[in-house]
């Protein structure tokens, strides 16, 4: 495919544009790049009536956890509104360089909970991302809204996360355990505050239903693209 080809827009949802070289991301076992996942980010909150879930999109993550001038940060931060969000859920990405666009290797997904004040960190790969998950950690808490200093809001490393068995699936368990989160968030919030998802997504998150994934996003774009006539 020509790299026109290749830049070609089929999509445009909410503020994402996704390109045909992101269907062919879909189609083979790929690296899942930022626009996808912040393309499912923005599409699972319209399964849900709650407006207490706040997924951020890849690039705000990571550049939360990038910025270069700390004091700005505060500026960047307050249109999210993340003192008023119950459930917040972060990408995160092991890219260090601010210059390189779609950077990293790996994928994983910090969700903090106000109900319990913490921040959970899910891996797919040991814990492979443990050092910019806390780096998130440690730029974001203090403007979660919470009294005290950042120290009041714990970091979890949730070690039985499920595990992925290849090299490049790490995006799609972000994607499936954020689903699983949203939903275990919808369904039981009014319970107590020790009761987390950990084994509903012990129990969701299997690698079959990792796998598939992949055809269920490609599928849902193309129902998008036929219903926007693109």
């Amino acid at each position: 495919m020509k790299k026109s080809e290749a830049d070609e827009k089929i999509l445009s949802y909410n503020d994402v544009v996704l390109r045909r070289s992101d269907l062919d991301i879909l189609s083979g076992p790929y690296f899942l790049n930022d626009r996808i996942i912040e393309f499912y980010f923005s599409y699972i909150p319209s399964c849900y009536s709650s407006h207490d879930i706040l997924l951020i999109p890849p690039s705000i993550a990571f550049w939360i956890m990038q910025c270069p001038v700390v004091e700005t940060l505060g500026d960047f931060i307050e249109p999210l509104h993340l003192p008023d969000k119950p459930l917040v859920l972060f990408p995160i990405n092991d890219n260090e360089d601010v210059d390189r666009a779609e950077g990293g290797s790996h994928w994983s997904l910090v969700a903090y909970y106000r109900k319990a004040n913490v921040f959970v960190h899910h891996d797919s790969c040991s814990s492979m991302n443990s050092a910019p998950a806390k780096k998130l950690y440690e730029a974001v808490a203090g403007y979660m809204g919470f009294s005290g200093s950042a120290s009041e809001a714990s970091f979890l490393e949730c070690t039985n996360s499920p595990m992925q068995d290849n090299g490049y699936d790490c995006g799609l368990y972000v994607t499936a355990i954020a689903r699983v989160i949203c939903n275990w968030y919808v369904n039981h919030k009014h319970t107590d505050s020790d009761d987390l998802w950990f084994s509903a997504v012990k129990e969701l998150v299997t690698p079959p239903v990792v796998a598939s994934m992949r055809g269920e996003i490609l599928a849902l774009i193309r129902d998008l693209m036929a219903r926007h006539g693109e």
